[in-house]
């Protein structure tokens, strides 16, 4: 069971990091793909796998990421260079969605779950 859960992961993280774009968040860019994603991809997340949506203070603002089952994911750690000091403060929907619009959380979650389709459908 926690083979599987690992493998699901993964294929969200690979999904993520093929649907991250302009669509999903204005600060996108090809080098820094993880860039201003956090809200959305919070969201996102939180849609596939439940758990809790929390937060830390960073020196531009709030970071969004995820807890499930009583462990932290940040699936945007990477548009960062410096190492996160995670306070891991309870948020919730509304907040994470205040980073977003609905234009970029359905843009994600659709190419998200399209593109968790096609890995699933090539056996990755």
């Amino acid at each position: 069971m926690v083979t599987d859960y690992k493998i699901q992961i993964e294929r969200i993280v690979k999904a993520l990091s093929t649907s991250w774009s302009i669509q999903s968040s204005s600060k996108w860019s090809m080098e820094n793909p993880a860039k201003g994603q956090c809200g959305v991809t919070a969201l996102v997340v939180n849609d596939l796998l439940g758990g809790e949506i929390l937060k830390t203070i960073l020196p531009d603002g709030w970071h969004f990421y995820n807890c499930i089952d009583g462990r932290r994911y940040d699936f945007t750690s990477s548009q960062f260079k410096e190492l996160i000091a995670y306070s891991d403060i309870p948020s919730h929907r509304e907040e994470a969605y205040a980073d977003t619009n609905e234009k970029q959380y359905n843009h994600l979650k659709e190419s998200v779950f399209k593109n968790l389709g096609d890995l699933k459908s090539n056996n990755i």
